[in-house]
């Protein structure tokens, strides 16, 4: 029987812990801002790891300052990590924007519309009545 979880999502969980806190910690260039990392995905041999990351402002020129500045101190980072983790190996980060928080936004407020554009062709209210008020 397989393990569920093998070593390099263990590894890349402890990566994302570990760059999550030196973001937060030791990156002070305000064109970063708030990064949150979503998610890492390192190879088998654990020698890649592209690092997925948001940002609270979401606008297109702070993402790509964002990321460009990240990606440009991406050997600073693995130097950190490499006192942070033991490992043999510190394997070459990149950085890339991770869209899914905002596609999930998009696509919840599209649900979120159609709803109540079917609701009021219904004529159904989308306000409490008078009953529920009490």
């Amino acid at each position: 029987m397989a393990k569920e979880f093998g070593r390099a999502d263990r590894v890349s969980q402890q990566i994302q812990r570990e760059i999550a806190m030196i973001l937060q910690r030791e990156i002070k260039d305000p064109r970063v801002g708030m990064a949150t990392v979503s998610d890492v995905e390192l190879t088998r041999d654990l020698q890649h790891a592209k690092v997925f990351v948001t940002f609270f402002l979401n606008e297109e020129d702070n993402i790509e300052a964002g990321i460009k500045v990240l990606n440009d101190a991406s050997g600073y980072i693995r130097i950190l990590l490499g006192k942070a983790m033991k490992l043999r190996v510190v394997p070459e980060i990149r950085f890339v924007y991770d869209k899914t928080l905002v596609e999930g936004m998009r696509i919840s407020n599209l649900i979120t519309n159609t709803v109540r554009d079917d609701q009021l062709r219904r004529g159904e209210s989308t306000d409490l009545s008078e009953e529920d008020r009490d």
